[in-house]
């Protein structure tokens, strides 16, 4: 008669409960799904769909013998905790870039105040800002990211096992350092509308020295709401391989994360 032990069924517990753990804190801060249009209850069947499909692939030498509610099993599960939130939050900086972008060129068009809900984070952000997530959304499909994303966590099970810890210290110092490279990137893609609508406040000033009794501010404003729509609309073929280095450059950082020791 087969006999199943109390031990034998928490170990098959840790081998299932560590990985969605880690597979769980990183949908719920992932970009995408892990945003709040995204009802909880599918984010949770998700996790739960990646972790039955990655949690075959994990080598069983690598999960440690230690029963789940010990004190050991207890900080196992607070790593892997956090090392699915460092690698979602690395890759969510990609569209805060594009968020960042878009904020920036609304308020050289005069559109600050035009603002909508992010789905995302549930503040107030200006339209343009939006325009950009939302290209930035349909690009991550594009490139194939989500795809790059499901091998990115089965390849964390290899390079930081169930049992191994989290983050070191200098994993941590990348990233903030990665975060300096990220403004880079946000002021690339903003630079060019950025550029040509102080031309045009310059061309303004001009004129309100030369006519002061033209209102500027009459002309003025709808003038620059058509000519930076325009150069956003011109701007948008660079884009997708602006933002398909902002995914390559997230997803390097987070191997690296991972490999540092």
């Amino acid at each position: 008669m087969l006999e199943i032990t109390d031990k034998q069924l928490l170990t098959w517990l840790a081998a299932w409960l560590w990985p969605f753990l880690r597979l769980g804190a990183f949908v719920l801060v992932s970009p995408v799904i892990g945003t709040r249009s995204v009802p909880a209850r599918v984010r949770i069947l998700f996790a739960l769909g990646l972790t039955i499909v990655l949690s075959p692939l994990i080598d069983p030498a690598s999960v440690p013998d230690v029963p789940v509610l010990s004190a050991r099993g207890l900080s196992i599960a607070g790593f892997q905790v956090l090392i699915g939130i460092g690698l979602g939050l690395v890759l969510r900086m990609v569209f805060m870039v594009l968020e960042f972008a878009g904020q920036l060129i609304a308020q050289q068009m005069g559109l600050g105040f035009a603002a909508m809900v992010d789905p995302a984070s549930g503040a107030q952000v200006p339209v343009i800002a939006q325009f950009y997530v939302i290209l930035g959304t349909l690009m991550f499909f594009a490139f194939d990211a989500h795809l790059k994303l499901v091998e990115l966590l089965a390849h964390s099970f290899e390079l930081m096992p169930l049992g191994g810890g989290g983050f070191a210290p200098a994993a941590l110092a990348r990233v903030i350092e990665w975060s300096g490279e990220l403004l880079g990137f946000g002021v690339i893609i903003m630079l060019p509308v950025v550029a040509s609508l102080l031309v045009v406040n310059l061309a303004f000033g001009v004129m309100a020295r030369a006519a002061p009794q033209l209102n500027i501010f009459a002309v003025g404003f709808p003038i620059m709401i058509l000519f930076g729509s325009l150069m956003v609309v011109l701007t948008l073929g660079l884009l997708p391989e602006q933002v398909e280095s902002l995914f390559s450059s997230a997803f390097g950082v987070a191997y690296e994360m991972m490999r540092i020791r």
